[in-house]
């Protein structure tokens, strides 16, 4: 006996997939038809193809993993596609707007940001925000800019505000929406079995790995949204780690340079002492995890 409950549940699956993957291979092809970077219009056809065939693969996927009823996987799919029409949405507004050739060089995004006078601050604060949040834009590129806007201080300042408020917002979506979404992935018994297994080593881990300029932070914030990281140590640990990187690349730019030999000699120096602060770190984990645990009342 037919379950037509199933098969309108298969449909609708199957053409909302195929629509998410049209959604996405629209945007990225308006955005790339404008050819605002020498780059795309020199290999438009290529980024194009690259670009349908990657979403086709990834429709062909849904389809065979749906069939194979490996929920995991083809629950994967269905969020990347979602973020591609996120993401192609977002290329196609900078590429339309045309801020794309003005955020592709540090100059050009010196110039975008200078010509709105005062409110120069308040766009760069909410630029800050939003490269932790959405933009795919590395943080140096921002402060490089600020620094040549505002000087150092007042750089390190607003960027300080910006990433703050931006990181704050990035843990409240990864505690209100991560949890659910990778529990809508794997299944909630999967997904607590696993925080289980990291419950207890999360804070110490994460921590360092903020604190460390080699790990994409941004993103971490996410991820100690789905953590059993509390607000408040979060709020204290990324005020913390943000002021000193804040100020620290501010003051960097044009203070350390890369091309004579005393330059290169405070880097290495600096890398030397990050390699051996992490050793030190992870020698004393243990004690360090109990310290912290004890002054934010943290359940073991």
């Amino acid at each position: 006996m037919i379950d037509y409950k199933e098969v309108l549940k298969d449909t609708v699956n199957f053409l909302a997939t195929v629509l998410f993957g049209a959604v996405a291979f629209v945007f990225i092809a308006y955005g790339l038809a404008y050819k605002s970077l020498p780059f795309i219009s020199e290999h438009f056809m290529l980024l194009l193809t690259l670009s349908a065939g990657i979403i086709f693969l990834l429709v062909v996927a849904f389809f065979v993993f749906y069939l194979l009823k490996l929920q995991a996987a083809y629950r994967l799919i269905t969020c990347l596609l979602v973020f591609l029409d996120i993401m192609g949405g977002i290329f196609f507004a900078v590429c339309a707007t045309g801020l794309i050739t003005k955020i592709n060089s540090i100059q050009a995004l010196r110039d975008y940001i200078a010509q709105f006078g005062n409110m120069a601050v308040v766009l760069f604060i909410l630029f800050c925000f939003l490269q932790v949040v959405v933009l795919p834009v590395p943080g140096s590129v921002a402060v490089a800019a600020g620094v040549a806007l505002f000087g150092p201080l007042k750089c390190a300042i607003f960027s300080f505000i910006g990433i703050v408020t931006g990181s704050i917002a990035a843990f409240a979506i990864g505690r209100w929406v991560g949890y659910k979404a990778v529990k809508w992935i794997l299944g909630k018994d999967t997904l607590d079995k696993w925080l289980k297994k990291i419950k207890g080593k999360d804070y110490l881990i994460l921590s360092i790995m903020f604190l460390l300029p080699m790990f994409p932070d941004d993103v971490l914030c996410f991820v100690a949204g789905l953590s059993s990281m509390t607000w408040g140590y979060f709020i204290v640990m990324i005020v913390v780690t943000r002021l000193l990187s804040s100020f620290a690349t501010a003051y960097s730019f044009g203070l350390i340079p890369f091309n004579t030999w005393w330059g290169i000699l405070i880097w290495i120096i600096l890398a030397a002492i990050i390699a051996i602060s992490f050793w030190l770190v992870c020698k004393y984990s243990d004690k360090i995890d109990a310290f912290l645990k004890s002054k934010f009342k943290i359940k073991r």
